[in-house]
């Protein structure tokens, strides 16, 4: 066995052969991949293996699409069968919410190039004779649907791997993995130790045993699924082609072709969790005993489907494991507390993922980050908060809802509260409505009633009004905003300021009582966070940025060595935060502080450690609902007294408690930009307008990739457009928009009605030179065409005057 690499894959099932196959494809072969037992022990060997294209995120749709396109291509260049079977599938819609979701992923794959289109009830009988859609509102078809061989996609992997130069270790498990000081790694095994630089977990449903070794904790948990295999059935061996898959959401299950006869599977509300103490050491090529007694209410939906599978016998019955992740996405990137150590775990549709996963694992291992911005999948959205209670209860809640519709907005009761302010009960009895945000329990609009459950849909919903009573509460008199859920970050020392100019792109203010705006760039140039800088004295500064990034960004910030004396903190569960603002805020705050609020005393971008309602708190004259405004910070011990002198003083001028769903709805009006929507790596600061920020008389991190991007034109730029609304639904994210001869010119990031200025509006990308401010465009909301306007300035404010009085 090797004794040096540049990488150790441990896991020899589908993902770990491809992640292996990737990073030879890049340049690196000088890599090994360790196994257990046998390649594709575990999950991998047993999968009913379906493969599609579209998914509800643009980029997974991106990477499924290159995923299917990989296989064809991988059995020419090994020779190995892949056992691909494309004879489509037919996606049925029951409900008219199920309805919307399929057309606005037909609008997607419109304006990304896919196969994804709708055909009518006769065109989907001639394509599956068997089945019955007497009940359904609408059907889609996508042309490459269908599925392949878990062992023959597995192996072509490896063998593309070994004809690059990589090698493969069977029947080799890890017994250790030992962190070197300089970052490099020992992986220990029977067969001996291997020195690398990195090290990559897709341990499957090991991972976390894997993990552990490192002494890190995820957050997975495996459970039993089950699917069986009917006898041959005389329709399907008189019939002389494939029949397409099905996936009827509504009815959860899934059902396809396999031999002569059927293959139904079904996620059933009765979840059977397995391992929870962790997997058996010697479990691999195993099952569970049959237990189709627990899918049988999914099973009967499917027969009804297609009748003729109801006088079908049964062949045989897989009931296997799978592990999940809280939120059934992977959990996927380098893990922040540790140097050069990547995992790529939890991965629920591994064959219509495998490909895409392993490329974007290589290109972040050789390259220092993805092409694509895969937060969604990033491990990072995942803290310590995510603990075994909180996963168990998550997962079960997943996988029971493995079909259902994950509406925008919507938030899932599962496994909460998690974290808690000490507010958050005080806030309860106010009416407040709360989502999850990085753990927290966040605020997210307040009923009239205590004990109200908010409803969900791709139309307006129940909050709807309550949240327009904030907004216009908030730009009449003035709002409370808790936005303790921002990350909050302490630098101090005598070289802090020099560390934070070589961390961040924008100067670093040098004048105590000064803020700054600043974008973070990423190792492609983009923008990989976007942060607040305040100097509060000679030799400390405080740095406040997006909450649910707090770990994403950790990784940047352990990049660059501190200085001696210098000290980096993260305050985020220290610290509390409100955002005062509104016409009436200054009146607000000032009966609650002798400082000076005046605009002459406490100017925009300034700020002072002051005392409000007798708690100490640093207060920056700043806000994101883009009024006049202030933010403050002050110790999480002071929080109550802090919130309950903040809200009986709003209360004086007309004011009160404002949600985080108004917030949105308030910087959309601005046109103010948002991590995760319009700001990530993916986009250059040119194109997002934050080229301002940028100060080339000094060296930041990634300053080469931002030069080299710098000269290139903007792919394209973010927009605000006017949408004219005649279904009761607003422009949510990730709607296409076209011009009115069909051509695609762009995409919506956020979405919202602007309440006070009585439009509904949509953030955006669109392509340079594509569209003018005035055009019309559509844009896709429900997947219909909607006629919007390219606005060319924010509706509120937009000379930024009320902001700054």
């Amino acid at each position: 066995m090797k004794t040096h690499a540049q990488v150790v894959v441990i896991g020899g099932g589908l993902v770990g052969c491809s992640i292996l196959y990737h990073l030879a494809k890049l340049g690196w072969s000088d890599v090994v991949l360790l196994e257990r037992d046998e390649l594709t022990s575990g999950s991998t060997w047993h999968a009913a293996a379906n493969i599609h294209g579209l998914h509800d995120s643009t980029n997974i749709s991106r990477i499924q699409h290159y995923t299917m396109n990989l296989y064809k291509e991988l059995e020419k260049e090994t020779g190995q069968s892949c056992g691909i079977f494309q004879p489509g599938s037919l996606y049925l819609a029951q409900t008219e919410q199920r309805e919307h979701q399929l057309r606005l992923q037909a609008a997607k794959a419109k304006y990304y190039g896919m196969d994804f289109y709708e055909v009518s009830r006769v065109e989907a009988q001639k394509l599956h004779p068997l089945a019955n859609f007497d009940d359904i509102r609408c059907i889609m078809f996508e042309p490459d649907g269908g599925n392949v061989d878990p062992s023959g996609v597995t192996q072509a992997y490896a063998a593309g791997a070994r004809q690059m130069g990589a090698h493969i270790e069977r029947f080799c498990p890890v017994t250790g993995t030992f962190q070197q000081p300089n970052g490099s790694w020992i992986v220990s095994s029977p067969k001996g130790s291997i020195k690398t630089q990195w090290v990559v977990n897709a341990a499957g449903l090991w991972g976390r045993e894997v993990a552990a070794l490192a002494g890190i904790t995820l957050p997975l948990q495996p459970t039993e699924h089950q699917y069986f295999v009917t006898e041959a059935m005389p329709e399907i061996e008189s019939m002389g082609c494939r029949l397409p898959s099905i996936a009827d959401r509504d009815g959860e299950y899934y059902l396809r072709q396999e031999g002569n006869g059927l293959l139904i599977g079904a996620y059933e509300k009765d979840v059977k969790l397995w391992a929870e103490e962790g997997t058996p050491h010697g479990f691999g090529h195993e099952l569970f005993s049959d237990d189709l007694d627990r899918i049988m209410d999914n099973v009967m939906r499917a027969m009804d489907r297609v009748p003729a599978a109801a006088q079908a016998g049964v062949k045989r019955i897989i009931n296997g494991p799978m592990i999940w992740s809280p939120d059934s996405n992977a959990l996927y990137g380098p893990v922040p507390e540790l140097r050069n150590y990547f995992c790529c775990t939890g991965i629920i549709p591994g064959f219509s993922q495998s490909g895409g996963l392993g490329l974007m694992s290589a290109q972040w291992i050789i390259d220092g980050e993805p092409q694509y911005d895969m937060f969604a999948w990033d491990l990072a959205r995942f803290g310590d908060w995510a603990d075994k209670k909180f996963t168990k209860l998550r997962v079960e809640d997943q996988y029971a809802n493995r079909f259902a519709i994950h509406f925008p907005n919507e938030e899932r009761s599962a496994g909460r509260p998690a974290r808690v302010r000490p507010t958050y009960k005080m806030l309860k009895a106010r009416g407040a409505v709360f989502g999850l945000n990085c753990g927290w329990e966040h605020p997210l609009w307040y009923a009239k009633k205590i004990g109200v459950t908010e409803t969900n849909g791709f139309t307006r919903q129940n909050w709807f009004e309550p949240v327009g009573e904030e907004v216009r509460m908030l730009r009449n008199t003035a709002g409370v905003i808790d936005i303790s859920n921002f990350a909050n970050y302490e630098v101090q020392g005598p070289d802090a300021e020099q560390w934070l100019n070589q961390l961040f792109a924008n100067k670093m203010p040098s004048v105590v009582g000064r803020s700054c705006l600043t974008p973070l760039i990423g190792v492609r140039g983009g923008v990989a966070g976007d942060f607040m800088v305040t100097k509060v004295n000679e030799n400390k500064f405080m740095v406040v940025g997006s909450g649910m990034a707090e770990r994403y960004h950790q990784r940047f910030f352990n990049a660059l060595p501190l200085p001696k004396k210098t000290t980096f903190k993260n305050k985020t569960d220290d610290i509390c935060g409100y955002n005062v603002a509104g016409p009436k805020s200054r009146r607000l705050l000032q009966r609650l502080t002798s400082a000076d609020l005046c605009t002459d005393a406490f100017k925009f971008m300034r700020s002072q450690t002051i005392d409000v309602a007798g708690v100490s708190c640093l207060v920056l004259r700043v806000s994101f609902t883009g009024d006049l405004g202030w933010e403050m910070y002050c110790s999480q011990n002071d929080q109550v007294k802090l919130l309950e002198a903040l809200l009986k003083a709003a209360d004086a001028v007309g004011g009160g408690p404002v949600g985080s769903r108004a917030l949105g709805s308030l910087r959309i009006e601005k046109g103010y930009g948002s991590w995760g929507r319009e700001y990530g790596p993916e986009y250059w600061p040119h194109e997002v307008g934050l080229e301002h920020l940028i100060k080339l008389d000094k060296n930041f991190i990634n300053k080469n990739a931002y030069l080299a991007v710098k000269k290139n034109s903007p792919r394209e730029r973010l927009s605000t457009f006017e949408v004219e609304v005649s279904n009761n639904a607003d422009a949510s994210g990730g709607e296409p928009i076209f011009l009115a001869d069909g051509t695609g010119v762009g995409r919506v990031t956020s979405g919202a009605f602007g309440y006070s200025v009585g439009k509904s509006l949509a953030l955006g990308f669109i392509k340079e030179g594509s569209v003018q401010a005035g055009d019309q465009v559509e844009i896709f909301i429900l997947g219909i065409p909607h006629r919007a306007t390219l606005l060319a300035e924010s509706p509120f404010d937009p000379q930024g005057k009320k902001l700054r009085a």
